[in-house]
């Protein structure tokens, strides 16, 4: 193969891989509308559920995390956070555990396996005495 023609086929990649990336990324992008969270990848309902029981863990309501886990349309939501729970334990994911454990508690689905993890009571604030 000659010079001239290895630098035209050269030439010829480089300009189709720019049309490419053109058409690609600017002309005709991906857009997803109306994407539901049941279309998220496992990976990432894991990550929101850990989300939501963060916010558990300011807010206590139980009843606010279940609405917001809710759109991930599990068929048993207690049963789902208890399974996740169990394995971050598992897999020592050590940061995602506390809040989890917390609000699998809150469920009603605290297991041996998370006893340990088990967050302290917060204590109660006593009023100093008047001086």
């Amino acid at each position: 193969m000659s010079k001239q023609s290895l630098g035209s086929l050269l030439i010829g990649m480089l300009i189709g891989v720019a049309v490419g990336v053109y058409l690609g990324w600017v002309q005709f992008p991906v857009e997803y509308t109306n994407s539901s969270m049941q279309a998220l990848a496992p990976r990432y309902q894991d990550e929101y559920t850990v989300m939501v029981s963060e916010g558990f863990l300011v807010d206590r309501d139980i009843n606010a995390a279940l609405q917001r886990l809710a759109v991930l349309g599990k068929e048993n939501t207690p049963d789902y956070v208890q399974d996740l729970t169990e394995r971050y334990i598992s897999q020592s994911n050590f940061p995602a555990i506390p809040s989890m454990v917390a609000l699998s508690e809150a469920m009603g689905r605290l297991t041996p396996l998370m006893e340990v993890y088990r967050l302290p009571p917060a204590p109660t604030p006593t009023p100093f005495p008047a001086q």
